[in-house]
């Protein structure tokens, strides 16, 4: 099936940021402008890898105020699905790929009096786009960016000469931490709070935040699940008449389009509860890795957020 608001795009440039994390530069291939986009919005990536059609959420990391270019940037993993190699090891300047419209599952509050920003690692990303935002507009923030050592720390150098004293950052072999609870508990009224970054970062700020009494509408993150490799499995598809086999390396979603249905999604990252489906009957067990269902969903076994969850046992049915 056809990506959601497809763009065909060129690949413009790739650039090494460290030994981790590679830079991509998208412009559209008719030469027109991109869609307009907000700091904090993610594109869907389309990857032709052999047999294997791949879709992988990534924040836009370039200015809003210039949509002559898309950046994004890429951490490889090496233990993943493999969509983070793929684009490290065969994505080039020239050749012509497909993305989706941008969308914003973690944007700007433009009621906030303040912006409290907190990076981990290739978390930083959002962070790019949205601080340019805010210095276009005169916004009012600070940044703190954790990362383990100089060297790994994306875009420390450019942020430090762009934000001066906006930007706070903390090496890990230095012993540096940021001190969360000091920094959540010294904040005018009016501010609110942004994290992305690796997911105990996350859970921390967000269970800090409210138990200090932080309103939950102040308090934003962004976190993408990981689809994770697992055993294959057999899904009957009850609305569409189709039983479908989900490979070891394949997501239930990615099955689900193969067969030729098309299914709602807008994250593919366990995120945005788009793709949420009705469970039918289930004689095993259902796998969750998203962070839409709350816990008492996930113990119904009655729903099932298909891009990132699997199944494991003798038969499962959806009504999708």
């Amino acid at each position: 099936m056809s990506l959601h608001g497809a763009i065909d795009v060129v690949v413009t440039d790739v650039v090494t940021v460290n030994p981790l994390i590679k830079r991509f530069h998208f412009a559209r291939a008719d030469g027109e402008y991109l869609p307009a986009f907000s700091g904090g919005a993610h594109i869907i990536v389309e990857m032709e890898d052999g047999d294997t059609r791949r879709r992988t959420p990534y924040s836009l990391m370039s200015s809003p105020l210039d949509t002559r270019d898309y950046q994004i940037s890429i951490r490889r993993d090496d233990e993943g699905r493999g969509g983070s190699l793929f684009m490290h090891r065969e994505v080039k300047p020239g050749i012509n790929m497909r993305i989706g419209m941008p969308s914003n599952l973690f944007a700007l509050d433009q009621r906030a009096h303040k912006h409290l920003l907190f990076a981990g690692g290739i978390g930083i990303t959002p962070f790019l786009a949205q601080t340019a935002q805010l210095m276009a507009r005169g916004g009012k923030f600070e940044l703190h960016y954790g990362v383990r050592n100089r060297e790994l720390g994306a875009y420390v150098d450019e942020l430090e000469q762009r934000l001066e004293s906006r930007l706070h950052v903390y090496l890990d072999d230095k012993g540096e931490q940021i001190d969360f609870d000091r920094l959540l508990t010294s904040q005018p009224t009016g501010t609110h709070v942004y994290v992305c970054g690796p997911a105990p970062m996350i859970e921390h700020v967000v269970t800090q935040a409210g138990a200090l009494g932080w309103p939950k509408e102040h308090v934003h993150f962004e976190h993408f699940a990981k689809a994770p490799p697992g055993e294959p499995f057999t899904v009957e598809l009850r609305a569409s008449a189709l039983t479908v086999e989900v490979s070891a390396e394949q997501t239930l979603l990615e099955a689900i389009e193969a067969a030729g249905v098309d299914a709602p999604y807008l994250c593919r990252g366990g995120a945005c509860g788009q793709c949420e489906t009705r469970v039918l009957a289930c004689d095993g067990e259902l796998q969750h890795a998203d962070h839409w269902l709350d816990d008492d969903e996930h113990a119904s076994n009655e729903k099932v957020m298909p891009c990132v969850s699997r199944f494991r046992g003798n038969m499962l049915v959806l009504d999708r």
